[in-house]
């Protein structure tokens, strides 16, 4: 049969096995060889929400799907070219999102009665029963190639067939021209400080994974994906949303010139900030594991009384019990950032899923009137930028920030166009300058009267002692309970959130920017949306679309834009948090809902049809 390299534009590819097969590990090795090459990528690992679920079930199966192209990538795809199932369970949990021309690679040797009793199945083909017969199979030996493959290297049984994921990378690198010298790196950067005896066998199986793929005749073709063409000239890395986070607030810490404090307790799926940024002690960075949330929000607090920028990081079950903390926060005007990387909820909900909804927790969740800016980073690589803007409102405008990621985000990962630091905008916080006069006192919560923001004034500067806490006080910062000062002091703190306005960047609008349909998305639905929107627009369907990257308080030409259109979709992962929000301030505005709490992120193509139908 002769062999056909067939130049394709992108394609999109699954990993799936029991959690131990150790497929979050080979995609992430498939998607760095990548991102090395010059792809443009997005991907989407999706994890078991349940902790050791029963090996060979459905409930255990773990994935990692990557979308890799010749353009800009913004989605890690609806459905996939490959489907890489290294059990029963993985082909029967997965089988759904191949397209009709897929190929799906399958490890035999898994596929006997016991595996195929514990995946549900109830026949013996699992092809027909699951309506996949028609597709490219590949029915390879895995396990025992692996272990022919292993055979003289002095592993066990058990230690080898660890290697099987290695043995499949090998094939899927054949399949899509992808340079064994780029995984060879990995591979030795994995193993070259613990365990560097693996890094041989998990190199051959790799190797030998690759040959046997270019000898067997079930492979007629391979395909080509170019670099990108018209990528901006700069160093690049792939990054995945967690990363970016760390490296933004270590970013917002440099160009401020105040040490990083971050105190955080460890909950999925944003425990990887407080890792990455327990790496970086030689850039200032302090971390402390706190023993529970309300202590990790608590020592953030401390530190940035003492002149720090504090963070301290979450999920949404977190959120909840840092509540009170954080009225504390704006009640002592202290410059503080919360990131919350969203997951499914209520309670303990959904762990390893991704989802939206703790909008509504994030601008309402406190008691009191008591407003907080809201930012929503909107991709893996922007989780940068986002919370580097996040330290920069907090720190100029005496304000705690809460910074909404997703775990789609967070654990997902694109190409980064590393910056420079000395090129990002300017952080000035308003720090008590001088001495006071003979006689003068002076007034912690006195404002500038252009962006209603008081002074800093840190621990040890003489004359500048003040009480804090969570009781109201005068702009001396008396304690006070006289009815019409508390109202001026809430007053001015919300004014003070509203100002923020003034420095955002405005709303662009892509396509038309007038007519009948505006769609509009925030957060991490930001790919999937322009991503549908284009295919529109490529029909020739006249649709609009704009993307909110600042919820509270709004760029300042929201309310222009939205007077340009009839009516409006909000695109969001959760009941309509968003658009519910949105009418309440524009009550003149019709806003139309189109939401998925699903613990998965948009598909193209449903909102393809979820906008056409509004049209």
């Amino acid at each position: 049969m002769q062999h056909k390299v067939i130049d394709t534009k992108d394609v999109v590819i699954r990993f799936a096995g029991d959690s131990g097969d150790g497929m979050q590990l080979t995609g992430s090795l498939f998607v760095d060889t990548s991102a090395r090459f010059g792809n443009g990528l997005s991907t989407f690992p999706d994890y078991p929400a349940e902790i050791r679920a029963p090996h060979g079930t459905v409930s255990g199966v773990s994935g990692f799907q990557v979308h890799i192209g010749s353009e800009d990538v913004t989605t890690p795809g609806d459905f996939c070219d490959m489907l890489i199932a290294m059990n029963p369970a993985a082909l029967k949990a997965n089988a759904k999102w191949c397209k009709r021309h897929a190929m799906i690679l399958v490890d035999a040797d898994a596929f006997d009665e016991a595996g195929m009793k514990k995946a549900g199945f109830k026949t013996d083909n699992p092809f027909e029963e699951l309506s996949v017969e028609d597709r490219a199979l590949i029915i390879a030996p895995i396990t025992t190639m692996t272990l022919e493959s292993l055979k003289d290297s002095g592993l066990d049984r058990k230690a080898a067939l660890k290697c099987k994921n290695m043995f499949t990378l090998g094939i899927a690198c054949y399949i899509y021209n992808r340079p064994l010298e780029t995984v060879y790196s990995a591979l030795q950067a994995k193993f070259s400080k613990k365990h560097a005896e693996l890094f041989a066998p998990n190199r051959k199986a790799l190797e030998d994974g690759f040959n046997y793929a270019a000898n067997i005749q079930a492979i007629p073709n391979t395909y080509a994906i170019e670099p990108i063409k018209s990528a901006k000239k700069g160093t690049y890395r792939n990054i995945t949303g967690n990363q970016a986070t760390a490296w933004g607030l270590l970013a917002a810490s440099e160009r401020s010139g105040l040490p990083l404090f971050c105190g955080s307790y460890p909950i999925t799926p944003a425990t990887a900030i407080l890792e990455e940024l327990a790496i970086h002690k030689s850039l200032g960075a302090k971390t402390l594991q706190a023993e529970d949330e309300i202590a990790g929000i608590c020592t953030a607090i401390g530190a940035s009384f003492a002149g720090n920028l504090a963070v301290t990081t979450t999920s949404g079950p977190g959120l909840s019990l840092k509540s009170e903390a954080l009225g504390l926060a704006v009640m002592a005007e202290l410059p503080l950032v919360i990131v919350d990387v969203q997951r499914g909820g209520p309670s303990t909900g959904l762990p390893t899923k991704t989802e939206q909804t703790d909008l509504n927790q994030a601008l309402y969740g406190r008691n009191g009137e008591c407003p907080i800016p809201v930012i929503a980073a909107h991709s893996p690589a922007n989780c940068f930028f986002a919370a580097y803007m996040a330290c920069k409102i907090a720190l100029e405008h005496m304000t705690p920030v809460i910074l909404l990621s997703e775990g789609f985000l967070g654990n997902g990962s694109e190409p980064w166009l590393i910056p420079w630091v000395k090129d990002l905008p300017e952080i000035k916080p308003p720090f008590v300058s001088g001495a006071l006069s003979e006689g003068e006192r002076f007034k912690p919560f006195e404002r500038d009267p252009e962006t209603m923001v008081p002074k800093w004034a840190v621990p040890g500067m003489k004359g500048f002692e003040h009480r804090v806490g969570g009781l109201e006080k005068t702009h001396a910062g008396v304690l006070s309970t006289d009815p019409q000062n508390h109202e001026t002091m809430v007053r001015e703190r919300a004014e003070k959130v509203a100002l923020i306005s003034r420095d955002l960047p405005e709303l662009v609008v892509r396509g038309p920017q007038s007519g009948d349909l505006l769609v509009i998305g925030w957060g991490g639905t930001y790919g999937h949306i322009a991503s549908a929107i284009h295919d529109l627009q490529e029909e020739g369907v006249a649709v609009s679309y704009t993307h909110f990257d600042y919820i509270n308080p709004l760029p300042p030409n929201t309310a222009e834009v939205f007077s340009a259109f009839r009516k409006i979709l909000v695109c969001e992962l959760n009941s309509g948090q968003f658009a519910s929000y949105l009418q309440a301030l524009y009550p003149d505005k019709l806003f139309r809902k189109f939401g998925k709490v699903q613990g998965q992120p948009f598909l193209v193509g449903e909102l393809v049809d979820a906008i056409k139908k509004e049209l």
